[in-house]
């Protein structure tokens, strides 16, 4: 199969071009100006297209998203509707994340902030109580691979775990009580630490809102490793001002890089990274798009249109 990498943002054929060479030789990959034939093009590995990405090539069998969001390319003008949608499904970044929410829940659980500001004033502050993770009811919004991991992993520190999905998870995850979106307002109210990681939909656009910061306990923590966009930045600034958000975890944001002199740089109760939740393994990455691929000329894919992992 014949193959277009579209890169905008990072170079995927930089980045994963001798893991192609190795784990999938059967598949040839090009960049766009390098392809002589569009006709040819059987797929196209991307993850923000530009408006005008898969309008030269005719005979599309499936476009790839180089990474597990698949936001920009639903939203790309030019996607034909027949075409299927695939994701990178990869273990280990599963794992990373997973590492990753729950470094922020001990984090807020446990004070770590106020620890590191009693450090540089030389002050021995030791908190006798509140350590218990039952004492913190921790809540993961969104359940595809990343969520599921997350939520597995965060209830095996015995945190009381609950999670929301538009639908009904199979299997179910032990120690992890489940909520449908119809369920929202209760699965919010019992949540003292919330962990984002929802694809981002028009319906997730802006969910972390005003709205959903009034809905959580007093004092709650919020932790996004989903997209800047779930993020309505305003409400969280005006939320930690109040208390009634006691200290956010941010992972990522509307503008990357965080641009200079934005109030989350500086704010004492927020904790920025520069998008690093995860990163890619190139192996995985390419076994999983391979296998994506075996699969649509099998017959036997699913498309990313209608499995959203919320």
């Amino acid at each position: 199969m014949i193959g277009v990498a579209i890169s905008e943002g990072f170079d995927i054929l930089n980045l994963h071009g001798a893991a192609f060479a190795e784990h999938a030789p059967n598949l040839t990959m090009l960049r766009p100006e390098q392809v002589t034939d569009p006709g040819a093009v059987d797929f196209v590995v991307t993850f923000r297209p530009p408006a005008d990405a898969f309008a030269a090539y005719p005979n599309l069998q499936a476009v790839v998203s180089a990474a597990a969001g698949v936001d920009a390319i639903l939203s790309c003008p030019s996607l034909p509707d027949n075409v299927p949608v695939l994701r990178v499904e990869d273990q280990d970044q599963a794992l990373q994340m997973a590492g990753f929410a729950a470094f922020h829940v001990l984090w807020h659980h446990r004070g770590m902030d106020q620890h590191l500001a009693d450090q540089a004033a030389q002050h021995w502050n030791r908190p006798m109580f509140g350590r218990s993770p039952m004492e913190r009811r921790v809540g993961v919004m969104g359940f595809g691979l990343m969520g599921r991991q997350v939520a597995t992993q965060i209830a095996a520190l015995g945190y009381p775990t609950a999670s929301l999905s538009r639908r009904m998870p199979a299997p179910v995850v032990q120690g992890v009580t489940h909520f449908l979106d119809d369920d929202r307002a209760a699965f919010l109210a019992r949540t003292d630490i919330l962990i984002n990681v929802l694809p981002l939909t028009e319906a997730t656009r802006n969910i972390m809102n005003a709205e959903l910061f009034a809905a959580l306990p007093k004092g709650a923590a919020v932790i996004n490793i989903g997209r800047g966009e779930h993020l309505d930045e305003t409400a969280l600034l005006a939320a930690l001002e109040t208390g009634q958000i006691s200290g956010a975890s941010l992972d990522a944001f509307v503008t990357e890089p965080l641009p200079q002199g934005h109030p989350f740089w500086v704010h004492p109760r927020v904790l920025v990274t520069p998008h690093t939740a995860s990163a890619p393994d190139s192996r995985a990455v390419v076994l999983s798009i391979r296998d994506s691929l075996a699969r649509v000329a099998a017959g036997t894919h699913t498309d990313d249109r209608q499995a959203r992992g919320y």
